[in-house]
């Protein structure tokens, strides 16, 4: 069973990229240096505005009812205005907190050029609209996110048909599976629908005075997650991508890539020789240490894998939703409210559907039953 190194290197046939052995000093290697917004982060409230360094702010903008609390939204100064990195959610709370943390700065919305989204989902998207309606500014967005806010924020029905066959496959109980369905939409209202002006494309620069940022596309969290480096400053912007304490949902649903962990997974390799000082993630506080950062983000996933052979050593044939129910969360799963229910056992279906790429799992269908997974050499 478990999961060392051998069979860690079939993920991805590069040795250089996993190190078996787990160092007991790793965590001790990523420092914080965002110390006061970790001090904020302790004591649950926000934290303040920050000039992270000349140039270069954070504010962040609280997100409804969501144990992450807030966005950190990233202000770059331009010579004439200001651009920024996400922009949170559309709430009357997180616009009024983006306005006054830009007065903070000494400005205005009307003083932003641009947003740069580095992904999709609502906090870090929502308020953009908002932002360009005010100010008129640039939107940019990858490509592969780009594709789906139709589907996502204007058009959900056939989203949401092919959403329910999904949880159906998955194993959800008939009696929950309306509510897991319907979960994703309450978040509508959060978004302020726009096309983005810009698609960014990875490796490209971004058009900034002042700035050498570049994109670099980290699929994962979203198909089409982005983090933007600076080389001349020695920074990632890094969204959800790495964050300091927790790690992204990487889950399957019918808007993902089918093998979303296997593509964090090879994202989580693309940063990790970029010379990078500071890490400016979208939640919690900034940090350095992103290589050791990376080691923990991978035992994680080897980890959880272990863990889904060694219940499916258990208990063969069974449902994703029954696989998600057993796992250790970071709470009883009864107290796990019904969103982040769905987020679970898309994260188990990630999971599963790796170990089924490589032979490990083995997924049985018939007729219009859940699927069902085992070992691969059970029978």
């Amino acid at each position: 069973m478990g999961f060392p190194a051998a069979r860690v290197q079939v993920l991805r046939p590069n040795p250089g990229w996993w190190r078996p052995e787990p160092a007991p000093t790793v965590r001790g290697m990523v420092e914080v240096t965002g110390v006061v917004q970790k001090e904020a982060w302790d004591r649950g409230v926000l934290p303040p505005v920050e000039k992270v360094r000349p140039g270069l702010w954070s504010i962040p903008v609280p997100i409804p009812d969501n144990p992450l609390r807030y966005v950190l939204v990233y202000v770059l100064e331009l010579e004439h205005g200001v651009a920024l990195v996400d922009a949170g959610w559309n709430t009357d709370d997180a616009w009024g907190a983006l306005r006054a943390g830009l007065a903070e700065v000494g400005g205005t919305v009307a003083d932003v050029q641009a947003v740069l989204v580095t992904h999709i989902h609502p906090d870090h998207y929502g308020l953009a609209g908002r932002v360009r309606a005010e100010s008129g500014a640039w939107i940019g967005l990858h490509p592969d996110d780009a594709e789906m806010l139709r589907a996502r924020y204007m058009e959900p029905d056939d989203l949401l048909a092919r959403m329910r066959v999904f949880l159906a496959d998955a194993g959800v109980p008939p009696e929950t599976l309306p509510d897991l369905n319907m979960a994703s939409m309450v978040i509508r209202d959060h978004v302020t629908m726009a096309e983005p002006d810009v698609l960014f494309e990875d490796g490209r620069s971004i058009e900034l005075p002042g700035w050498d940022l570049r994109t670099v596309w980290t699929p994962g969290h979203s198909p089409g997650h982005v983090c933007f480096y600076s080389e001349r400053e020695r920074l990632l912007l890094s969204g959800d991508h790495v964050l300091p304490r927790i790690t992204p949902n990487i889950g399957v649903h019918t808007q993902q890539f089918p093998n979303p962990l296997g593509h964090f997974l090879e994202s989580l390799l693309k940063v990790q020789n970029l010379a990078v000082d500071e890490v400016l993630p979208a939640h919690e506080y900034r940090f350095a240490g992103l290589r050791a950062r990376l080691d923990e983000i991978i035992l994680h996933h080897a980890d959880r894998l272990t863990e889904i052979e060694h219940l499916l050593a258990e208990h063969p044939g069974s449902t994703a939703w029954e696989l998600s129910v057993r796992l250790t969360w970071s709470r009883p799963w009864e107290q796990i409210p019904t969103f982040m229910q769905r987020a679970a056992v898309g994260e188990t279906l990630a999971h599963l559907v790796l170990l089924e790429l490589h032979h490990h799992v083995r997924r049985e269908r018939s007729g219009d039953q859940p699927s069902r997974f085992s070992l691969a050499d059970q029978r």
